[in-house]
């Protein structure tokens, strides 16, 4: 399975909102672990999330993957998702991991090396990238950390938090 990335949310260091904030915990470990690593966690007792790890080694920082457009592997992520909706397969960070079967078995893989989950070249140019405040928090939410392609039906939030669309 396959998707594009169209909608990230950033979590760099020392931003209350980061996982990181606190410092290292077994949790987290793996945000600490340099760039190009996933950084998977469950969250609200229903969800996974992934993150890619952001920064050197022994500095907390990830990148949310919050959407993406589904590309190679559509009947399968859709039999996951037990959907048909082309359009919800993965806009959303837990419809996004539950369409690629992505869980705490993930945490700690190297983004960068062929694996069982990694990240690939682009297969088309970008559209305009907006940017945004980020959605779902409550510390630093006026900072305008997610990262989206504008136009893209796949990006995931009320089209009223997208500014510039």
């Amino acid at each position: 399975m396959s998707g594009r990335i169209v909608e990230t949310e950033a979590y760099p260091p020392g931003d209350a909102s980061g996982h990181a904030y606190r410092g290292r915990t077994a949790r987290n470990q793996s945000l600490f672990l340099g760039r190009g690593f996933a950084y998977v966690y469950f969250i609200y007792g229903i969800s996974y999330m992934l993150n890619v790890t952001a920064e050197y080694p022994g500095v907390g920082a990830g990148v949310l993957l919050r959407a993406i457009e589904p590309i190679d592997g559509i009947k399968k992520m859709k039999r996951l998702r037990k959907t048909d909706r082309l359009r919800d397969l993965a806009r959303g960070p837990g419809r996004l991991a539950a369409a690629l079967e992505i869980d705490r078995r993930l945490d700690g893989v190297d983004l960068c090396s062929y694996g069982p989950l990694w990240l690939g070249t682009a297969v088309r140019e970008t559209a305009h990238i907006g940017a945004t405040v980020r959605i779902g928090i409550t510390r630093e939410v006026d900072r305008p950390l997610r990262f989206y392609e504008a136009g893209n039906p796949f990006v995931s939030g009320p089209l009223n938090q997208i500014r510039g669309r």
